[in-house]
């Protein structure tokens, strides 16, 4: 695929942008332009068709799709045009007004659209949950389905889903074979398609199958209803009309159309930005290509327009850099339109029905239903649906709107709170009990809260864990003086503020902070004072560890258990890492690695001591272990800025007694000393970039102890790789040291 492309600099004259053009990109777009120029024909003419409007409507809309939004639209690989989306909108509006009133309603909708655009309001269109916006499309899908199957038995749609529901049966006793083997062959050929080879599938898959059906049916003489369009194409280009009467349903029509053809635009636009990385559209400006596209298409008698991912992503795939592209496809859809829209008489209506078919199916996608389900939104995207499907899109999309409203309120008013007990009891015998309190604990949730402490009883040792991320004033007095009362029983509560309150200090995430970033470990911090009988008056100290591992096993463990149990029998890590025993250094945090990752060995100053009689062996046993046992391909010795060993190393040691085991353990690190004031490489780079002497130390000490490992034979043997880091505290920098080389890991591609 090629490179994205502007098409200039806008201060560069016509003539020369457009010989840049020709030179670096005509290729591409022009392949890239008749690709979609092929989709976009039956995708045109079969929308239309569904939409109750002149067959010719889809192709004036495809025309000026690519040539007005093409070339006024922010989203230069966006391809517009009529879409299935507004389908079920355009129908209705066609059965209340008529097609001269629903001209009008296109264009006051793609005025709106220029002024939300010059508003710069367009990217708060995307704050519509997309829950809703796939019900939507859903909605559509299903109600596109149930009135073109009538058309592929042979029948008309009726008005309403409900209708076509009914009335199925009685279409289905009287089924036109021809017609069905026609549509069914289409659908057919459509779900096969992506299996076909690579050169194959390069044909777009709409075209080939309503051109054989097509053909097909010219040669067998079928008896099927054709598509059927005006003795002079240019006829239907006609001037909207104002209603006579209906005014309120013709604004809510204009304000239905804005909405959902500026949403599904932006939408897709944001789809093609993923399609090609590195390329972001101007929303803004997307919504007054859209508009312009839209009045125009109102003026001159087409559809309603919107950006339409089918062909726009068909557009990213087949190559195209600049929005020529775009354009150009409404060249060839316009030269098409002129010259050869009597074939398009040919097609039958059910093989367009198979086509609408297909595409109704599609836009309900089981990704979609999965996402929705997995974060508790499946019920707003079935109410939405079925609003869309049995009411009418407005409705449907407002009923799905409403009820994500209401849940949005209900998740920020709403707190779980539930009662734990069990068997065991505490020191003084007390039966323990928990209590567990999550979200958001306001004035809304003190009832439930005084129903569920009623559950607890009387003279029990109870571990209160607020989990929330907000509690009022009212919560707060409601706990407060139920404690007291649960005191005077004879019990005891012992409070954890597990999870955020309003003073929680903001920055890192939990997983990666320390206690003091999320716990409160001063009794005059926290908003609940603990008795000290809950872990004991000489235990205090223990309250973050035992709140840490509480808010393990909470949120944490289930998380990684199916993975440890995948580990429970055997371990394969990557790496040893050899690092500090500093507690600033979180191997497994600056290497955003997790159980199994790293075979991790620490001591002060990441040291490799001297095996033997008289040396250390624990950091040998260590690396033997992992290289031979577990057959670990890396070896990674990792120092870092600030160590106490290094500075103790600098320092003056003659004042630790003989047997100091401190002293005893920094003799291996005296090469490394030695070496840096030898003048090692490393240590001479490390001083023209400005470290510190205990940060050359450190440095250096890396170098030298990398040097050790590679003497080890099972190492040298094996070909185990050696690498040293770096960790700069002060700014949390990974850096790689390689002979003199001090870089940014993170951008840096190991080799050799």
């Amino acid at each position: 695929m090629g490179q994205l492309r502007p098409s200039g600099p806008a201060h560069a004259p016509p003539l020369r942008r457009a010989s840049r053009w020709l030179r670096a990109d005509a290729r591409f777009d022009l392949s890239a332009s008749l690709v979609v120029f092929l989709v976009a024909i039956p995708l045109s003419v079969g929308i239309a068709a569904a939409s109750d409007a002149p067959v010719m409507a889809g192709l004036i809309a495809a025309v000026v799709g690519g040539v007005v939004a093409g070339s006024l639209g922010g989203s230069p690989l966006q391809v517009s045009g009529p879409a299935a989306g507004l389908t079920v909108v355009v129908a209705e509006l066609v059965a209340q007004f008529g097609w001269a009133v629903t001209c009008a309603i296109t264009v006051l909708a793609g005025v709106l659209q220029v002024v939300l655009g010059a508003c710069r309001i367009g990217r708060v269109a995307l704050a519509i949950s997309p829950t809703v916006v796939h019900a939507m499309l859903a909605g559509i899908g299903v109600t596109i389905v149930l009135g073109q199957l009538h058309v592929l038995l042979g029948g008309a749609a009726e008005a309403t889903a409900w209708e076509n529901v009914r009335d199925l049966p009685a279409t289905a006793g009287s089924t036109n074979l021809a017609a069905a083997a026609a549509g069914l062959v289409v659908i057919g050929l459509l779900v096969l398609w992506p299996r076909m080879p690579a050169r194959v599938r390069a044909v777009p898959g709409p075209l080939v199958a309503i051109v054989l059906v097509t053909v097909a049916s010219g040669l067998l003489v079928l008896d099927v209803a054709h598509v059927a369009l005006p003795d002079d194409p240019l006829s239907a280009i006609q001037l909207p009309q104002l209603p006579d009467a209906q005014w309120f349903a013709f604004a809510v029509g204009v304000a239905t159309m804005t909405i959902i053809a500026s949403v599904e635009s932006l939408l897709s636009a944001v789809s093609v930005d993923k399609l090609r990385p590195g390329h972001r559209s101007d929303l803004n400006r997307e919504l007054v290509g859209q508009g312009g596209a839209n009045i125009a298409s109102g003026l001159l008698g087409g559809l309603p327009i919107t950006g339409v991912i089918v062909r726009s992503s068909t557009n990213v795939r087949a190559g195209a850099r600049t929005r020529a592209s775009a354009v150009l496809h409404g060249i060839w859809v316009l030269l098409f339109t002129v010259l050869l829209v009597g074939l398009v008489e040919q097609v039958p209506l059910a093989a367009l029905a198979g086509l609408l078919i297909v595409m109704g199916v599609r836009l309900v996608r089981p990704a979609d239903i999965a996402v929705a389900r997995k974060h508790g939104d499946l019920h707003v995207y079935l109410i939405t649906i079925a609003g869309v499907v049995l009411l009418d899109l407005l409705q449907g999309v407002l009923l799905g709107l409403a009820v994500s409203l209401l849940g949005m309120l209900r998740r920020v008013v709403w707190a779980r709170v539930r009662v734990r007990t069990g068997d065991d009891t505490d020191e003084d015998g007390r039966p323990r009990c928990a209590v567990i309190v999550e979200g958001t604990l306001s004035f809304l949730s003190v009832p439930r809260l005084s129903r569920v402490l009623t559950q607890v009883p009387d003279g029990s040792a109870v571990q209160l864990e607020l989990v929330v991320d907000y509690l009022d004033h009212a919560a707060y007095e409601h706990l407060s003086a139920w404690q007291r009362s649960h005191e005077d029983t004879g019990g005891t509560v012992a409070v954890d503020e597990i999870g955020s309150i309003p003073r929680r200090r903001e920055g890192l995430p939990r997983w990666f902070s320390p206690w003091s970033h999320w716990q409160d470990t001063e009794p005059e911090d926290r908003l609940l004072i603990p008795t000290q009988r809950a872990i004991g008056p000489e235990d205090h100290i223990l309250r973050p560890l035992v709140a840490g591992a509480r808010e393990y096993h909470r949120t944490g463990a289930p998380a990684l258990r199916p993975h440890l149990r995948k580990l429970a029998g055997s371990q394969s890590p990557h790496a040893v890492f050899l690092t500090c025993a500093d507690s600033r250094i979180v191997p497994n945090v600056i290497t955003a690695s997790g159980p199994g990752d790293l075979f991790t060995i620490r001591n002060v100053g990441n040291l490799v001591p001297d095996p033997g009689p008289s040396g250390d062996q624990s950091v040998h046993a260590g690396v033997l272990y992992a290289v031979r046992a577990l057959a670990v391909p890396t070896l990674v010795v990792c120092g870092h800025s600030g160590c106490g060993g290094m500075a103790a190393l600098l320092g003056d040691r003659t004042t630790l007694a003989e047997d100091d085991p401190m002293g005893q353990w920094l003799r291996w690190g005296e090469p490394s000393l030695a070496a840096l004031r030898a003048g090692h490489p490393l240590g001479e780079r490390a001083a023209e970039e400005g470290w510190s002497e205990v940060d050359r130390l450190a440095m250096v000490n890396v170098a030298v102890q990398q040097e050790k490992l590679r003497a080890i034979p099972e190492v040298a043997d094996t070909g185990v790789r050696v690498v040293g880091l770096f960790f700069d505290i002060p700014t949390g920098s990974l850096l790689l040291l390689d002979g003199d080389r001090i870089a940014p890991l993170a951008d840096t591609a190991l080799t050799g």
